[in-house]
């Protein structure tokens, strides 16, 4: 949840032109995180479960490339997707190991 509201920060921060195309994929992208985190946990299953939770991951990879995208192309400045970068990865980290502990 922290992360979503970070994106929504940094999104306000891109050229008006991305509003209907990076912004909103990064919107979603972050969004899809905890909501497929959440949905799996209710569907009281670890099968379900994990592959909610892969699509989650896939969500926080899809987020990491486009603030990368937003830094190439000089949207954001690195210091201000630094932080996001690594709450990704933190995430992304975090998601795997509870992967792994619904497969033992």
């Amino acid at each position: 949840m922290e992360l979503v509201e970070i994106v929504y920060k940094l999104v306000k921060q891109l050229p008006k032109e991305e509003l209907y195309v990076l912004s909103d994929q990064m919107r979603r992208a972050a969004v899809s995180i905890p909501s497929n985190i959440a949905e799996g946990q209710q569907r009281h299953s670890d099968r379900d479960f994990k592959k909610f939770l892969s699509i989650a991951r896939g969500s926080g990879a899809e987020l990491e490339t486009q603030l990368l995208i937003c830094e190439r192309l000089g949207y954001l400045p690195k210091e201000s997707i630094s932080s996001s970068l690594r709450l990704c990865g933190e995430i992304n980290r975090m998601i795997s190991s509870l992967m792994i502990k619904l497969t033992d």
